[in-house]
């Protein structure tokens, strides 16, 4: 089968362009160009909306662009202009900017649903004059809106205490004594989840964590994978060998310590990036430092346990052991029935509710997380999906969802400063106001994971919220908010 290219290279004066296919979440971002300060693409997605009815949110695209200056090999985060008119967008698409200039939301100008096609954005660069190579980047989100909701379910193990979480939550705060749960209580800086917030749609993928890689330095690169980046091509660089359904290999190895290594998919073991090395599967082991780094890579930040709970739940009424889909049903997947494995069309076509990516290494053949939004099809509904409130997907199963603890100090100490796109020379995150990449205190675990019992699966299940390691893990995955 042939290999697919997901770097197609482009000369135009002194620049070179890099159009990024990012198939893992069905964005694709090509046919780059640039002129002066603007850089031009087009991009397309499947199953958008912008909805006025419940939930009433819209889907969008996190768009950030790395450029690397042609003399010193390096990558830097791009700016972009905070100013709404100086980007454009053709129909039916807009463009949000925001505060700090990290990047923008690309979205739905107005009410509808369906496939976005191949749609034109130009967007105004804030950075130095010189000659460099481009990369855009999408992550889809959901947007979750501000508003009050229901925290706790008055039956899963340490859940919070049966609450509304309002305006004067986040205004003034939550005394230990109102939320439950056992921890210190919450002062107002920290994100208690009222306040509007973008998620995630997918947890990270395989690709998405490539891409990751093949921007960093060959020193931040040692930090991000368990084999040097200088071993032979066809080294697995997560487990030290395929596992897991875990496919990252070194495509070309690095060299002197200085050039980087290149990353690759190669589930399948021969061609890499054939179109069944899993880069749609969900990214496992990956350590607090891990998540941390690809989340202020990609000027992010890690959500919130409150933050988890809305996400799941959204405005609906707490129901006593529910799972994130809103009803207490659950049907793990035992894998010996997946359709068309490790490809993006991965799936399972029987429909039924409560499906969840949950103890599917049991009898099966398979043994690991499935493809992000495996289970939504187009005749599935909200449970059968296995989706949150929001849109969000495998919120529960799959894998652990890293979130802020407010079990502990270290975690109600956070105050939701975003990633700033910029790493250490050693590739760990450089926010000092996140929980410590060393020790992860102040970093907990929410909605279970593929070996899970079905219990801890649960919205308001908090068995590991306020315990965690910071060591990779083959059943921890992750994803940001902004």
């Amino acid at each position: 089968m042939k290999s697919k290219n997901y770097f197609s290279k482009f000369a135009l004066s002194l620049f070179f362009l890099f159009a990024l296919n990012t198939y893992a979440n069905n964005v694709e971002i090509t046919g780059t160009s640039v002129s002066g300060s603007n850089i031009t693409f087009n991009i397309s997605w499947e199953n958008s909306w912008n909805a006025n009815v419940a939930p009433a949110n819209w889907d969008a695209v996190w768009v950030f662009i790395k450029y690397q200056d042609c003399n010193t090999r390096l990558w830097a985060h791009a700016g972009l202009s905070t100013v709404s008119g100086d980007h454009t967008a053709g129909s039916p698409l807009q463009v949000d900017t925001v505060t700090d200039g990290k990047g923008v939301f690309i979205r739905r100008s107005a009410l509808g649903g369906g496939n976005i096609s191949a749609t034109s954005i130009t967007l105004k660069m804030t950075i130095p004059a010189g000659t460099y190579n481009y990369k855009v980047f999408g992550i889809e989100m959901v947007n979750v809106p501000q508003g009050a909701f229901e925290l706790g379910d008055g039956t899963s193990v340490s859940t919070f205490n049966s609450i509304t979480v309002n305006a004067t939550s986040q205004s003034a705060g939550i005394t230990s004594a109102v939320i439950g749960g056992g921890g210190p209580s919450i002062p107002a800086t920290f994100p208690v989840g009222y306040n509007a917030f973008y998620c995630m749609k997918y947890e990270i993928s395989q690709l998405q964590y490539v891409e990751f890689l093949n921007s960093l330095t060959f020193s931040q690169q040692q930090s991000r994978v368990t084999s040097d980046p200088t071993s032979a091509a066809g080294t697995y660089v997560v487990y030290g060998s395929y596992g897991y359904r875990n496919g990252i290999v070194i495509e070309t190895p690095g060299n002197n310590a200085a050039i980087p290594a290149v990353f690759g998919c190669d589930a399948t073991t021969g061609v890499v990036n054939n179109v069944n090395d899993g880069q749609s599967v969900a990214m496992s082991n990956l350590s607090w430092a891990d998540l941390a780094a690809y989340l202020d890579w990609s000027a992010l930040r890690p959500m919130t346990e409150l933050e988890f709970e809305k996400v799941c739940r959204g405005t609906m009424p707490r129901v006593a052991g529910e799972y994130p889909w809103g009803d207490t049903t659950i049907n793990p997947f035992y894998s010996s029935t997946i359709e068309n494995a490790l490809q993006p069309t991965e799936t399972e076509t029987t429909v039924v509710n409560g499906r969840c990516a949950v103890a599917i290494g049991t009898g099966s053949g398979i043994y690991g997380p499935l493809k992000v939004g495996v289970f939504a099809t187009a005749s599935s509904g909200r449970s059968s999906a296995g989706a949150a409130y929001y849109g969000a997907m495998e919120m529960g199963g799959n894998l652990w969802e890293r979130t802020i603890s407010v079990a502990n100090a270290s975690g109600t100490a956070f105050t939701g400063t975003l990633g700033d796109g910029t790493l250490t020379s050693i590739g760990d995150a450089n926010q000092a106001s996140w929980p410590s990449v060393t020790t992860a205190t102040g970093v907990g675990a929410r909605g279970g994971e593929y070996v899970s019992a079905a219990t801890l699966v649960r919205t308001s299940d908090r068995s590991f919220a306020g315990t965690t390691s910071a060591a990779r893990a083959y059943t921890n995955g992750g994803r940001g908010v902004r």
